[in-house]
């Protein structure tokens, strides 16, 4: 059985120098038909729509996990370990990172000015 499925939208606040310049519209919110279960929205929409949308949404949650871990300075190597085996809709385990590599790739990203900063910390800690 279909049921109702209410979607809100904002206009997020940008900044335009230093002031911050709020939306001239919304939130506004709509109502859509959807299916209450997997097997209803693929007799909705058709199984291709149905599989393009969940890929879509996966693609976006694997991203977000990958930059995560970019950030933190894991290697390509480490994010297809870690992820390759990713399922969708469950949760991937937290980012394990070593501090060795974490700091040589950061190092290696560094402007001269940075790596020279870098160094001198290095020296001084004990």
């Amino acid at each position: 059985m279909s049921e109702k499925l209410q979607v809100q939208a904002t206009v997020p606040e940008r900044k335009e120098g230093d002031k911050i310049v709020q939306p001239k519209v919304g939130p506004f919110t709509i109502d859509v038909v959807t299916g209450a279960s997997a097997a209803e929205l693929i007799q909705m929409f058709g199984d291709e729509a149905v599989k393009s949308n969940a890929e879509s949404n996966w693609v976006v949650t694997l991203q977000s996990n990958m930059r995560a871990g970019m950030k933190k300075g894991e290697s390509q190597a480490a994010l297809q370990a870690r992820l390759g085996g990713a399922k969708m809709g469950v949760a991937a385990r937290g980012v394990v990172v070593d501090p060795k590599q974490a700091f040589l790739t950061m190092f290696a990203t560094a402007s001269p000015e940075e790596k020279k900063k870098l160094l001198a910390e290095l020296q001084g800690a004990k």
